[in-house]
Parts: structure tokens; sequence; C-alpha cells
């Protein structure tokens, strides 16, 4: 539009809360995520396990059913090494889900000199970020602690006030556990889909550091006779911290403030990798 006639006007409607603008991004990636139906499936099956600990959970209070079926009462214990196995099965099904979600998030942004277009508006580097990771913590969220209290309710509902206060530690252990990995594995997937532009590759470098990671930590402890190395298996360590979380007695090789300390170094590493990489301009030499 020619300038000299004067027929511009500036947009004059009402403007969105500055603190909403990161849910832009979190509302079209994930239309995009969903348009796989692979991934759509992935995440409908990620549904079944919780389910399945519902009908448990129910079976463990009808102690009639029970007996005409022939199985002992004593079989189903809703307690909090159930919470544990409930979250141990869950969080695989969240890597699972992270390793074919997360790396399409950041990289086709990347790939195509989008970053540019975002920044030049009011629109910061920590918005940009907290909009991506959303994404994956919503949706993983969705299927660990979310359905992870929904069954804790209906256990306490179930046996009654008495187990629930009691047992009311069972449900910080669910969500602290789950918060934890949902930010570990969200600032992975985030940092590498940042730093590796094809999809695929990048995808194949998240399931890489979990098992190469895991082979790591046990060629370092063979050879060097030490247990320093399972500071390289991340799933150890987060088995470490859950298993303090839920108190379940098993033997870990590593304290678990030792545990605590290396996940949020993990976490922080990730998170400077990525905010190295998100900027509006990239110079090279």
């Amino acid at each position: 539009m020619a300038v000299y006639r004067r027929n511009y006007k500036p947009y004059s409607g009402r403007l969105t809360a500055e603190w909403s603008r990161s849910f832009v991004l979190f509302r079209y990636s994930r239309k995009n995520l969903f348009r796989s139906k692979f991934l759509t499936g992935l995440f409908v099956v990620c549904f079944f396990w919780p389910l399945l600990c519902l009908i448990m959970t129910y079976l463990a209070h009808s102690a009639s059913f029970l007996a005409e079926l022939g199985i002992p009462s004593q079989v189903l214990t809703i307690d909090n090494k159930f919470f544990f196995n409930f979250m141990s099965v869950q969080g695989v099904f969240a890597f699972l889900l992270t390793a074919f979600a997360g790396p399409g998030l950041i990289s086709p942004d990347l790939a195509n000199g989008a970053l540019p277009l975002y920044f030049c508006r009011p629109f910061s580097r920590t918005e940009y970020v907290l909009g991506k990771a959303s994404v994956l913590g919503i949706l993983l969220s969705q299927i660990t602690w979310v359905p992870g209290l929904i069954l804790f309710a209906m256990q306490a509902s179930l046996a009654g006030a008495s187990w629930t206060w009691n047992h009311l530690w069972i449900a910080g252990a669910l969500v602290l556990a789950s918060l934890l990995w949902i930010a570990f594995l969200s600032l992975l997937a985030m940092a590498l889909s940042a730093w590796v532009k094809w999809r695929i590759v990048a995808g194949a470098m998240l399931l890489g550091v979990m098992f190469f990671g895991a082979g790591f930590a046990e060629a370092v402890n063979a050879v060097m006779r030490t247990q320093s190395g399972h500071f390289f298996n991340v799933a150890y360590l987060m088995s470490t911290v859950w298993n303090a979380l839920f108190q379940v007695d098993r033997e870990h090789s590593i304290p678990v403030v030792e545990a605590w300390v290396a996940l949020l170094v993990y976490c922080t590493i990730c998170l400077g990798l990525l905010m190295r990489k998100v900027r509006a301009y990239e110079v090279v030499r």
C-alpha cells in the first residue's frame, strides 16, 4: 500500500494478555502433533495401563467377586509399591511419546528460519521456550500424574478417610516424580530438536541418550571397578529418586541426594544448550 494514500490503520482490536501469548504456540504445536495417526494411537495406548489399574483398585475392594474368581484378596494390595509400578509403566510410555513428539517441536522453526519472525514481535525467548515446553508438559501430564491422582482418589474413596490421611504422601510422590521426569524429557527433547534439525535423527539421539548412557555406565563400572558410572545412566538416577519418593526398599549404589543433584545438572545443561540455540539470528563463521 502506498504511504501517500494514508489508508493504513493500525490494529485497534482487543490485545491478548502478555502471560497468555505463549499458549498460541501450544495450541498450534499440539494440533500438528495429533495430525499423525501413529502418535494419536500411541497416546490412546498410554491410557490402557491406568484403566487396568482402576479395575484392579476396584477389584481389590470386592472380596466377594474375587472369591468367585478364586483369587485371594491378598494378591491385589493397593499400597506404595502399586503406585510405584504404575509410575514405572507410565514413565516408559512418557519416554516413548516424547521420542516421537519432542524432536519436531523446534527443529522446523530453525530449519525454515522462522525464529526471526517470532522474535520480531513482542515475544521473548522465554515465552517461546515455555510455549513449546507446555506441549510436552501437558501431554505427558495427561498420562502420568493426572491419571495417578485419579487412581489415588478412587482408592481413597474406597478405603476410607483413615487410609487417605495415612497415605496422603503418595499423592505428593506421584506429582513430584512425574514433574521431574517430565521436566527432564521435555528439556532433553527440545535441546536435541534445537541442535539437530532432522527430526528422525533427533528422535534416534533421544533413544541413544537413554540406552547408550546405560551401557556406558555399566562399562565404566566394570573397567574402573566403581559405582560412579551410574551417574551416566539417567534411568538409574530416576529410579533412585522414585524409590525414595515412594519409599520402596531397594538397594542403590548412589545416594538419593546425589541422584537429585545429577538430574538437576542434566536439566540445567539441556536448558543452557536450548537457550543458546533459540535466538533471533545466528552468526555463521
